[in-house]
């Protein structure tokens, strides 16, 4: 296993996968702020992967009946994150369910998200340097 593919970075990776994701998505809710019938759409992620830490996500589905059956499947897999349109709400009278101010604060808190992934990542990658080249 390389020095890359823990599971740590795989975490990171997806997790910054899906901020750029959201940040696509919260960009085009924004864009169709006054677009009628348009429906806002976000990306979950973190959700998922509590889930899935906290082992309340099975990971193929299969149904284990008895104790002594063999878990099979990716059981240390990391979730991809997951768009997500939201179509029961109304905002107005067009049927479109932006709320703008919501937009933007969902924006900087994905931005801050973010930020802390790829400074985690960095910091994981200077450690790394610094006990593989002895600095």
């Amino acid at each position: 296993m390389g020095l890359l593919n823990s599971i740590s970075f795989q975490r990171l990776q997806k997790g910054i996968d899906a901020a750029t994701m959201r940040q696509n998505a919260l960009a085009n809710n924004v864009a169709n702020v006054d677009t009628p019938g348009f429906k806002r759409s976000d990306v979950s992620f973190e959700s998922f992967l509590r889930e899935k830490e906290n082992g309340l996500q099975p990971s193929l589905g299969a149904k284990v009946t008895n104790l002594r059956h063999i878990q099979f499947g990716s059981a240390g897999s990391i979730p991809a994150p997951v768009i997500q349109t939201d179509e029961n709400t109304s905002m107005n009278n067009s049927r479109n369910n932006v709320d703008i101010d919501r937009e933007m604060a969902l924006s900087a808190e994905n931005q801050l998200r973010y930020s802390s992934y790829v400074q985690l990542l960095s910091s994981q990658i200077s450690m790394m340097r610094t006990a593989t080249e002895g600095r």
